[in-house]
């Protein structure tokens, strides 16, 4: 992921800042738990394809 892209993205939800995760290829937003994929190389940033993170699953 592209370090400029990932600084000038953020949540479409909250606005918030967003955390690249490198293993299952998801920007994760901390505060409203939500992991968004990405899909070859592109951040897929709709609230409907963003997968709810369970309370127990460590950020």
């Amino acid at each position: 992921m592209d370090k400029k892209l990932l600084d000038i993205l953020a949540c479409p939800v909250c606005k918030g800042p967003l955390i690249h995760q490198q293993k299952n290829q998801e920007l994760i937003c901390k505060a409203d738990r939500l992991a968004f994929p990405i899909r070859d190389d592109i951040p897929v940033m709709l609230e409907e394809e963003a997968r709810q993170l369970p309370a127990d699953e460590e950020l």
